[in-house]
């Protein structure tokens, strides 16, 4: 029972594990909606469910499960219209959920012939109001490691200096990290990532996609299947990342190096 937040109408806290971060495409592997009532009244169901697609590792390294555990699983279709009816006239809350889960939860009920209509919702995203009062820039690191004001912000030369001092500060803070810089950036560092987003890894010595249609196929494959998508598509799309475009780049080039094997 909530002690400082008064409702009006119910509540549902829902939190989705997933196969992926695309909304598109993705889809939902377990979900959990607590429905709290003004009087307090209390529901909270819980449910695995089988997203029809291969769950990918990286998604099963972060929430465990596997496509064995939700092979016999009912899939969201099935599901849908009780989801739908459980929801109804409720107001909204989870983490993160207006980026994410609120978006990928409203695909899933379009793709089950359900317009789920959020007009009149209330949104409450404890995200949100995280990052509205602890702010994520320097100036506010600043205040919070050292406990001072940061002079000069924006400055590069005041920037460098109080990057310096917030990294000492850090560690200080904080007994677990490692105290060389090879093993404090490994500590961050995903070792299978070969592009700065992780748009590819390497699993197995084997490039792989981590996103969108060819996610967990081999670069090379693709490169040389599918060259167009590549070409026309990634190649050419503006807010696709320069250093994974380089790593395009080169399959094509090593794909059209190997001659072709002639019949005879």
């Amino acid at each position: 029972m909530f002690r400082h937040l008064v409702l009006t109408r119910p509540l549902a806290v829902i939190d989705l594990e997933t196969t992926g971060i695309d909304v598109k495409k993705d889809r939902i592997v377990e979900i959990s909606v607590l429905k709290i009532w003004p009087d307090g009244t209390r529901k909270h169901h819980t449910r695995l469910l089988n997203p029809t697609i291969p769950i990918p590792e990286e998604a099963t390294a972060f929430h465990g499960f596997t496509d064995a555990d939700v092979a016999n699983e009912k899939t969201f279709v099935q599901i849908a219209d009780g989801l739908e009816r459980f929801l109804n006239g409720c107001d909204l809350c989870g983490f993160n959920l207006r980026r994410y889960d609120m978006r990928l939860l409203y695909a899933e009920f379009k793709r089950a012939g359900i317009d789920w209509n959020l007009e009149g919702r209330s949104i409450v995203d404890p995200l949100e109001i995280y990052h509205h009062y602890e702010k994520r820039d320097l100036t506010s690191a600043v205040k919070f490691y050292l406990n001072r004001d940061h002079e000069g912000a924006h400055g590069a030369m005041a920037d460098v200096l109080a990057t310096e001092a917030l990294i000492d500060a850090m560690l200080e803070k904080y007994a677990k990290l490692p105290r060389n810089v090879e093993n404090l950036s490994q500590f961050f560092t995903d070792p299978n990532k070969v592009d700065f987003e992780g748009k590819f890894k390497s699993i197995n010595g084997v490039v792989q996609f981590t996103f969108g249609k060819c996610r967990g196929q081999p670069l090379t494959a693709v490169a040389a299947n599918d060259r167009r998508y590549l070409e026309d598509f990634l190649l050419n799309a503006p807010d696709f990342p320069e250093d994974a475009k380089d790593i395009i780049r080169l399959a094509l080039e090593q794909v059209q190096s190997v001659p072709s094997r002639g019949v005879g």
